[in-house]
């Protein structure tokens, strides 16, 4: 080849070596009509010459006492242009694949990223695939090519996510429920499962929070993982599928008068359901088999995490007359329902609230609760530290964890679960509908 390199960048400054013969006497080197910034022959064969600047294609020329010749033609190209870089942004640990998309990369010589000097591939003069060092913080990404230096694209090291909590932290296996994980790192958030299964959907509400609606799933706990463009993090038996029982109770069930139970019903250890009929089941009943003792577990598992919450205030009382936005509520011992509770959700429809009670729930004869602004029963919860007691003809709302017994007096309304560990329910002209 005449000259090497035949390509060279728009502003010149380029070494180009003129391979020929008799240079020797060699008066002037041009590039087009410019003269070569300099040129050194070097023998007889060889010219040693910088290019000015220039554009497009032009004849490169040597002049000696013997006349002018034409050595062969010198492309000027453009800088190249970087306009993306797919994705814009990784782990610190580096080692994943970028894409570079641009013009004039068909030259490619070297790719930084910052300061550090990459290994890439050349797809097209358009297209770069780069493997992404380790590093830290946003970086310049540069591009050479015969053209020039590229420059204002920039890649952004991220930090890994982290999963601290899922609010609830349990809800039905048929999933379809709302729940916030909350965290750090999120605002690059590509994908979020739970127990394996992408979720529904999901929202990133901010950087430390994500909402996202449950898939379905199978009954006991299940890991949270968040994957972002910083890596992925799993929380490990961070939620909890739990059966779908309406009423269950650790000894027996005993049912008075026409009560209605949509949901499962289930005992376990204990065997003993009686009064249905009269009372109907709107779903499936279980004694003592493998889908009550699973139940069983479940309740364990949302009452210890419901128990070990970190309260955001405290009550004591008669809740009745109050009205409470989203939050842990903690009472050391019992508490009371006379009137009307008010939980206010204000528009948020992820808002939940967990009722810490060390000792007995009691309801009064006609007590209800009232939920506004997007306030939902399957998002409230109430952990009893002993036993429940609901007042004739109250309208209850939430889940009941109770620690050990349930009464639910004569045509009290459950909006949600009446769940007992260790010991009965006790049912009297009831309705209770299962809250998903």
């Amino acid at each position: 080849m005449p000259l090497s390199p035949n390509q060279g960048s728009t502003g010149g400054g380029d070494e180009v070596i003129i391979s020929g013969h008799n240079f020797t006497g060699t008066t002037d080197v041009r590039f087009g009509s410019r003269k070569a910034v300099g040129f050194t022959v070097v023998n007889n064969t060889t010219i040693d010459a910088i290019t000015p600047a220039g554009s497009g294609a032009v004849q490169v020329t040597v002049t000696t006492p013997g006349g002018t010749g034409v050595l062969g033609t010198f492309y000027y190209l453009p800088p190249p242009s970087i306009r993306l870089v797919t994705p814009s942004a990784g782990s610190k640990t580096g080692g994943n694949t970028v894409t570079l998309t641009g013009i004039g990369l068909y030259t490619t010589r070297q790719v930084f990223f910052g300061t550090q000097l990459v290994v890439f591939v050349v797809v097209s003069d358009n297209e770069l695939t780069v493997t992404v060092p380790a590093a830290a913080g946003p970086v310049a990404v540069t591009v050479t090519t015969r053209g020039g230096v590229s420059s204002g694209a920039v890649y952004t090291y991220l930090d890994a996510p982290s999963v601290t909590g899922v609010t609830p932290a349990s809800g039905p296996v048929g999933g379809g429920n709302l729940v916030v994980i909350t965290g750090t790192a999120f605002s690059r958030t590509t994908g979020v499962t739970i127990g394996g299964t992408p979720v529904i959907s999901y929202r990133i509400a901010s950087d430390t929070e994500i909402d996202a609606v449950v898939p379905a799933g199978t009954p006991g706990s299940a890991d949270v993982s968040v994957t972002t463009l910083g890596g992925t993090t799993t929380a490990i038996d961070a939620y909890t599928y739990l059966s779908g029982f309406a009423v269950l109770a650790g000894q027996t069930i005993t049912n008075t008068g026409p009560s209605v139970v949509t949901g499962d019903l289930g005992v376990s250890p204990g065997t003993a359901i009686t009064g249905f009929p009269p009372g109907q089941v709107n779903g499936a009943t279980h004694a003592a088999d493998a889908a009550a003792l699973q139940a069983q577990a479940d309740l364990t598992t949302a009452y210890d995490s419901a128990a070990g919450r970190t309260p955001t205030a405290g009550v004591s009382g008669d809740l009745g007359g109050l009205t409470l936005t989203p939050g842990v509520y903690n009472a050391s011992s019992s508490i009371a329902l006379t009137g009307t509770l008010t939980l206010d959700a204000q528009g948020n429809p992820n808002a939940v609230w967990v009722f810490q009670v060390g000792s007995t729930l009691t309801t009064a004869s006609a007590s209800s609760m009232l939920l506004v602004n997007g306030a939902a029963s399957r998002n409230v919860t109430w952990q009893i530290g002993s036993s429940a007691t609901l007042g004739t003809n109250s309208t209850f709302m939430g889940s009941i964890l109770a620690l050990t017994s349930i009464t639910l007096t004569t045509g009290v309304t459950v909006n949600g679960q009446a769940l007992a560990r260790n010991g009965s329910v006790t049912m009297d002209t009831n309705t209770i509908t299962w809250a998903t």
